[in-house]
């Protein structure tokens, strides 16, 4: 009896699997055309994908990075408002590769260079609005753009939100000389809070934790300071 109990499932399993092979069969039958359609719409997909790569946004990543050269150049003379609009010789400043090389690696740079030539012409919360827009990709611009956001908040005696900010700056990366760079910079500005008991304790971090640290080598100056008003 269990052999044909068997033989009767293995039957029954059999013609499940026919029914459902016509089942299928049917089904690509109807709607053929509709399938074939949509795997071409996939391989066109996929091929526009890498046209683009290849045709469209290689170019612009070559182009970008070539034309921000030159506001660069600028930047780099602390020439900030020429970065920005007009580096000299027909060529685009920052403003302009993020408007006309959008999606581009350059353009996201730009973004970070043209909150920096704010900030330095006293533009803090234009500053602070394209470092928002700006996207850092390694392990070091994450730190920075914090951290010039918090002195931005700072310059428009934001005091709240330059703390907030320099902490988020302090936690955003592993590079010793930005984090205790900014480390030292929330310390003050706890100190000039009144805040003392959390600018002592973030004095004694750079010292116990960075000791060979720039900002590390004076800071017992500064521990000793705020330990005398507390």
């Amino acid at each position: 009896m269990a052999r044909r109990r068997n033989k009767k499932k293995q039957d029954e399993t059999l013609v499940d699997l026919v029914e459902a092979k016509e089942q299928a069969q049917d089904y690509v039958n109807k709607n053929a055309t509709l399938i074939i359609g949509g795997i071409i719409a996939l391989v066109v997909i996929i091929g526009g994908f890498f046209a683009y790569q290849t045709f469209v946004k290689g170019p612009n990543e070559k182009n970008a990075k070539e034309a921000m050269r030159f506001a660069q150049d600028q930047f780099e003379r602390d020439s900030f408002a020429l970065a920005l609009d007009n580096p000299g010789g027909g060529n685009p400043g920052f403003l302009d590769i993020i408007d006309e090389y959008g999606g581009t690696t350059a353009a996201n740079t730009s973004l970070y260079y043209s909150a920096i030539c704010y900030l330095n012409l006293g533009n803090y919360e234009v500053a602070i609005d394209y470092l928002k827009e700006f996207s850092p990709d390694d392990d070091i611009l994450p730190i920075s753009k914090y951290g010039v956001m918090a002195d931005a908040y700072g310059e428009l005696q934001d005091f709240d939100n330059a703390i907030s900010f320099y902490k988020k700056a302090v936690g955003a990366g592993k590079n010793e000389v930005l984090i205790t760079y900014y480390m030292k910079k929330l310390g003050l500005l706890y100190e000039k809070q009144g805040q003392l008991a959390e600018s002592k304790e973030m004095f004694e971090k750079i010292k116990n934790e960075y000791p060979t640290s720039r900002e590390g080598q004076d800071i017992q100056k500064y521990i000793t300071r705020v330990a005398g008003k507390m």
